[in-house]
């Protein structure tokens, strides 16, 4: 799955440079995750790193992006070739 960050952010500005994929980005009130860029940091990392950094665990799993491991590692292979 992709994730997704929730109302409970304080726009700390943590997440956003740990993303190895530039999915997050400041939204019109909290910061958002692009489902298309969110690999949970497959490829990259074990664990998605901002919810590792996240200070108020306000990031969680998208179920309107339901992903399985193979294809988050499909998404970071394509990711990585553009």
């Amino acid at each position: 799955m992709a994730l997704i960050i929730g109302d409970e952010c304080i726009n700390c500005d943590v997440c956003e440079p740990e993303c190895p994929n530039g999915a997050i980005s400041q939204g019109e009130e909290i910061y958002v995750i692009n489902p298309a860029q969110c690999t949970e940091c497959v490829g990259h990392h074990d664990k998605p790193q901002c919810i590792e950094v996240c200070p108020v665990d306000c990031i969680s799993l998208d179920p309107a992006h339901a992903e399985d491991k193979e294809s988050l590692y499909r998404k970071f292979i394509l990711l990585s070739t553009d």
